[in-house]
């Protein structure tokens, strides 16, 4: 599958962005579908996925609350809303496929067998 990661940009610390990434050759509810993001200097950290069969859904404490996941089976499209940004939420933000991940590899980078290209999200205080 391609992932094709889009929304980012510049925004002030309160606002809202929406992120999008959508998928070729298989249709994104194929697969366990995640954001991950990396700022400079740092290792690349899980933010949020969805599972392609429960459709369950699981979020880095970090962003709990503030940032939400979702899926559009019908567009091949899966989507991260993010509010209330914070400086710190300032990353490029990647989204993910897995064909198939255990559970307790959900949030892990090796799990996931697919990446988009990223998109920057700068976050100004």
């Amino acid at each position: 599958v391609q992932l094709q990661a889009s929304g980012g940009g510049l925004v002030q610390a309160g606002g809202s962005l929406r992120l999008s990434c959508a998928a070729s050759g298989r249709t994104s509810n194929s697969y366990t579908m995640g954001w991950f993001r990396q700022s400079p200097g740092k290792e690349r950290e899980f933010v949020a996925v969805i599972r392609r069969s429960s459709g369950h859904i699981y979020y880095a404490d970090s962003v709990k609350g503030r940032f939400t996941i979702s899926r559009d089976n019908a567009r091949s499209t899966v989507y991260l809303q993010m509010n209330l940004l914070k400086p710190e939420d300032t990353a490029v933000y990647y989204c993910a496929a897995a064909n198939g991940v255990i559970l307790s590899n959900i949030r892990n980078v090796q799990g996931y067998d697919s990446w988009g290209q990223g998109t920057q999200v700068t976050v100004s205080s």
